[in-house]
This record gives structure tokens, C-alpha cells and sequence, in this order.
């Protein structure tokens, strides 16, 4: 019985923790896609649209965008040190160059969580900024 109860017991603080958890993470989201909405207004806005939508034949658009959902390594990268080269969006090759931007690991991660969850694009896992970091040119 004292095993049964000790279960019960046991099973209910690794809910509530595991539920809180789940809470301070999705709020650590929600704050950092907040900061990134106002990163991007500042930074991004001209080029790729309020909307995401990019400039036909010569910025790649975030919405919906296949590339920035499939290669998120790449995606940072082109933020943290800038892109040139092709790279293809949703089927249509870009050839155009972004320069490095000048933010801070902190903001890049911001950034990032916002435009990985806007305009029908929906990423589960934040990224965070110990993940910008360690990401070297």
C-alpha cells in the first residue's frame, strides 16, 4: 500500500514539474519571439517584407519558407555572418548577397524564434543562444 501511494505521490510531482517546465519554456519562447519581432522591424523588414514575403527574384521570402525550416544551421549562419552564393527558396533559386548584420548571439536567437514561428512557418524547438554560439563561419 505504502508503494502504491509512494507511486501515486511520486507520479504527480514529475506532472507538475514536467507541466511548469513545459510553461517556462513556452513563455521563454513567447518573450523571445517578442524581442525578435521588433529585431526584425529593425533589421530584416526592408528586405524580406513585413510580411515575410521577400522580394521577388532578389530576397528570399520567410514565409512558408522551406529553407529556413529544413536548413537551420544555414539560416543562422546567414544572420550571425552573412550569405552570398545560390541558395534555393520554396523551388526558386536566390543568387544574392546578405550581409552580416552585426547582432548579438542573444538577438540572433531572438530573431530567429520569431521568423521560425511566423507566417506559417512553426518551429517546436527554440532556438537558444547557445546554439548561435557555437556556431563558428
Amino acid at each position: 500500500m505504502k508503494f502504491i501511494l509512494s507511486s501515486i505521490v511520486l507520479s504527480g510531482i514529475l506532472i507538475i514539474t514536467c507541466a511548469s517546465k513545459e510553461k517556462s519554456q513556452d513563455g521563454k519562447l513567447t518573450e523571445s519571439i517578442e524581442r525578435g519581432s521588433a529585431i526584425y522591424k529593425d533589421f530584416c523588414v526592408v528586405c524580406h517584407g513585413a510580411n515575410g514575403e521577400g522580394v521577388e527574384n532578389a530576397f528570399p521570402p520567410l514565409a512558408k519558407s522551406d529553407y529556413l525550416m529544413a536548413k537551420r544551421k544555414e539560416s543562422i549562419k546567414a544572420i550571425k555572418f552573412g550569405q552570398t552564393g545560390e541558395i534555393t527558396v520554396n523551388g526558386k533559386t536566390y543568387n544574392n548577397a546578405m550581409a552580416s548584420l552585426g547582432l548579438y548571439d542573444d538577438e540572433i536567437a531572438d530573431v530567429m524564434n520569431y521568423i521560425t514561428n511566423s507566417w506559417g512557418n512553426k518551429n517546436n524547438t527554440m532556438i537558444t543562444v547557445e546554439e548561435v554560439a557555437e556556431l563558428k563561419e
